[in-house]
């Protein structure tokens, strides 16, 4: 069962949203000029940015496909995790981070949204944190199967943000918001 966390601290988690990842997800401009919004948002409430970059053997730690995406710039001070699986909880120091700022729900912006989006969402929910998924900075590219069938990546970013609102977990909350309405006051 989620341990429920009395107060109200947010953060702003930005996630894997990466020169290689935004290359290839759909609107990938939108979505960056979205999560740099939020991230302005945040910062001009005194919100907490976290900065998550992923590596692994096609995301290798350090190259240029790895960097953070144009327009995206961690602030002095602003804590950058490094993970390699697609939950942002697994073998980082998210939770004990979080913990020490005080962080009782998570709001949270990056990619790809079937993959690390989801699952970091799932562990937040898992862990006890509120969660706000900004419902246009996150996004994916269309899921391919061998029988040649697609699905849309629009499509999958549809199914995140309306799991968002009505997934339940005890003792917490959850919802989505647009960028543009994305605000850190009651």
């Amino acid at each position: 069962m989620a341990t429920v966390r009395p107060g109200d601290q947010p953060v702003l988690l930005v996630v894997d949203l990466q020169v290689g990842v935004v290359a290839n997800i759909w609107e990938g401009d939108r979505v960056v000029a979205n999560a740099a919004r939020s991230v302005a948002t945040a910062r001009a409430a005194g919100v907490p940015v976290i900065w998550v970059q992923h590596a692994d053997d096609e995301l290798v730690h350090g190259s240029p496909e790895w960097q953070l995406a144009a327009g995206l710039e961690p602030a002095d001070g602003e804590p950058i995790l490094h993970k390699h699986f697609n939950s942002s909880w697994e073998q980082t120091t998210l939770h004990e981070l979080l913990g020490e700022l005080g962080v009782t729900h998570v709001v949270l912006a990056g990619a790809a949204t079937n993959w690390c989006i989801r699952a970091t969402a799932y562990g937040a929910l898992e862990r006890g944190y509120d969660l706000t998924l900004v419902k246009d900075a996150h996004s994916t590219e269309p899921l391919e199967f061998a029988d040649g069938r697609v699905v849309p990546a629009a499509h999958i970013i549809d199914d995140l943000n309306i799991t968002a609102r009505w997934v339940s977990y005890p003792g917490v909350t959850n919802t989505t918001v647009a960028a543009a309405d994305l605000t850190f006051t009651g």
